[in-house]
């Protein structure tokens, strides 16, 4: 049974470690239990080039809600092909998505914040879930400076919701030290980051932001929330 004192313990020993020596950690401890679980954005990107250059075990997933951009459809298999890895793709609930669109249209997050975070649990959380299944460590790349939300965040935390330990290695980089890594090691990356999209979700519900806006401002930019879809609570 995972302790608080396993929790300290993980952070302390990956304390002051740089991204590859933490996924060593993790990899060498949890084998078949870490999973990283991949929006295919640039964060994302650096730690699946890491994982897969110093040939990790570490399961790499991503979530297909069904509404992605074709750009990023695109990213996820110019990745393959370059790594010769696999990336496991986790699908909503056919019925779900069914009811969802039959009772209520398939625009019903424009409509409320309730109603978004219902097509966020259906299409993100609930395949989430199932990603995370078994599993002891979750790895993510969020960043403090993201927003305030994730600011708050630790680098090593106990995840109540899916209970298991949350590692968020790259929590101190700036989105600078990111680029320069991609660009280092000839990641590659979406092109619509080059077009104004720093975020990048679901295709209805990203768009480009403008110079000086919030990092997310371009996430659910219709309505006034935290810009979380329930992922990381």
């Amino acid at each position: 049974m995972t302790t608080q004192s396993t929790v300290d313990e993980l952070a302390s020993a990956v304390h002051g470690l740089d991204l590859a020596g933490v996924l060593k950690v993790l990899d060498d401890r949890y084998s078949g239990t870490a999973v990283f679980t991949t929006a295919m954005g640039q964060e994302d990107q650096v730690i699946a080039d890491v994982i897969w250059r110093n040939h990790g075990r570490i399961r790499v997933v991503t979530l297909d809600t069904g509404r992605l951009f074709g750009e990023t459809y695109s990213l996820i298999e110019e990745t393959r092909a370059q790594y010769g890895q696999k990336i496991e793709v986790f699908f909503p609930d056919a019925v779900q998505v069914e009811n969802l669109t039959t009772n209520k249209g398939m625009f019903s997050f424009y409509d409320s914040v309730e109603d978004r975070k219902e097509c966020c649990n259906i299409r993100k959380v609930m395949p989430l879930k199932r990603a995370l299944r078994g599993m002891d460590i979750w790895i993510s790349g969020l960043r403090a400076e993201q927003s305030a939300n994730r600011a708050a965040m630790r680098a090593v935390e106990w995840d109540d919701v899916h209970g298991l330990i949350k590692v968020n290695p790259l929590m101190d980089w700036t989105l600078d030290q990111v680029k320069a890594h991609l660009s280092a090691n000839n990641v590659p990356d979406n092109p619509l980051h080059r077009k104004g999209f720093v975020s990048i979700g679901c295709a209805p519900c990203t768009r480009s932001i403008e110079p000086g806006e919030d990092s997310r401002a371009g996430r659910w930019w219709w309505e006034s929330s935290k810009k979380e879809c329930g992922l990381h609570a």
